[in-house]
């Protein structure tokens, strides 16, 4: 069993999952503990984007896999830099929001155990290496138009670009929000449907989500933990090994005033045994994070 890891991680940049287009309900707590919130100061977090605006924001994925199958292992770095860009094209009176997503710039490193380094500096390179060439085509091109609401519920989506069948990310293009105001320990999901390969080569749905919880708020920024689960029970190493993207946690920072994600963080650390005979490991270490950048503003041009 051969593995392959560039294309997938490079064009998980672009590219993600379809999603479900409300969260679930919050989980049911303790009467106790539900009395005891009902005095809690409540918080309400909206997205709130302006019509023309552009945000931008500076993505980093860092990944190390080590592969081991039949006593031969292999270890793949990978080091990717991009600059994510949403142009804001319409905002209607109820703050329904409809955005382009882009991607500007990518700067990438993939090192293979006894191979040589391959980068692509979509900045300084006139042409991509092998790869990359599909990354390459995409940059600076409209990936989506996303039309969401202020809680970010997914209203509509259209692809501009065509759907890699490399979209095993696991990434969510804009994380939910409550659509109420709510007290510090409020939990809720975002249901995320995955497709995996089987061995007779149909497909199976496998059922996650992405568990938000408010862990707290202060200066007008508000910190949410946020943790991809699994739903479906899996135990096939060969099913598993195609999730292991996916189980990460971390904790996101949003701005109340400006109704925006300041800064995101996401670890992975995990391992699979067996996906290819009984002495096979994959051993994936990952860090994902995104900095919002400050806006650049717009100056009349000069004659």
């Amino acid at each position: 069993m051969k593995l392959s890891f560039v294309p997938l991680v490079a064009l998980a940049l672009f590219v993600t999952p379809n999603v479900g287009q409300s969260a679930d309900k919050p989980a049911q707590k303790p009467a106790v503990e539900s009395a005891a919130k009902k005095d809690l100061p409540k918080y309400l977090l909206q997205y709130r984007f302006r019509e023309g605006e552009e945000i931008r924001a500076k993505v980093t994925h860092l990944a190390t896999i080590e592969t081991t199958i039949a006593g031969s292992t292999q270890k793949t770095e990978m080091t990717s830099y991009s600059t994510k860009l949403w142009r804001v094209v319409r905002v209607d009176p109820a703050g329904t929001m409809t955005f382009e997503h882009l991607v500007e710039n990518v700067d990438m490193r993939n090192q293979m155990s006894g191979r040589q380094e391959v980068r692509y500096n979509s900045l300084t390179d006139s042409a991509a290496p092998l790869g990359y060439e599909d990354v390459a085509k995409s940059i600076g091109k409209v990936l989506s138009a996303v039309t969401i609401s202020p809680s970010g519920n997914v209203l509509k989506r259209e692809e501009k670009q065509v759907r890699s069948v490399a979209d095993n990310s696991g990434s969510v293009l804009l994380p939910k929000l409550p659509d109420e105001p709510e007290p510090i320990g409020q939990v809720w999901s975002l249901p995320v449907e995955v497709n995996v390969a089987l061995d007779d080569g149909a497909s199976k749905a496998i059922q996650t989500r992405q568990r938000y919880e408010l862990e707290n708020v202060e200066g007008g920024v508000a910190t949410i933990a946020v943790e991809t689960q699994i739903l479906t029970p899996v135990s096939n190493p060969k099913i598993r090994v195609q999730l292991i993207q996916r189980l990460s946690k971390g904790h996101i920072r949003f701005d109340l005033d400006a109704g925006r994600i300041l800064s995101q963080r996401t670890d992975l650390d995990e391992r699979v045994l067996g996906f290819s005979g009984g002495d096979s490991s994959m051993h994936y270490v990952a860090r994902f994070t995104e900095e919002l950048l400050p806006a650049t503003p717009k100056t009349a041009a000069i004659k």
